[in-house]
């Protein structure tokens, strides 16, 4: 489980470099800059909740010890 945790973080922050580089900033409002934008939102959500997993793993862990 601890590396498929991993490799959905590889890949969600892969996603969010990729889409980081399709960000118009001088105009936000086109549609390729708002798709780059909540893709970029959803993976970072994606990487935090798969931090969020991480941690709670290693409580539950510690605390059956």
């Amino acid at each position: 489980m601890k590396y498929f945790i991993f490799t959905i973080i590889a890949i969600a922050s892969a996603l969010l470099i990729y889409n980081l580089t399709h960000i118009e900033f001088d105009n936000l409002k086109t549609d390729t800059s708002k798709t780059a934008l909540i893709t970029v939102f959803s993976s970072a959500c994606t990487i935090i909740l798969m931090l969020i997993l991480l941690i709670s793993q290693s409580i539950q862990k510690k605390r059956k010890k």
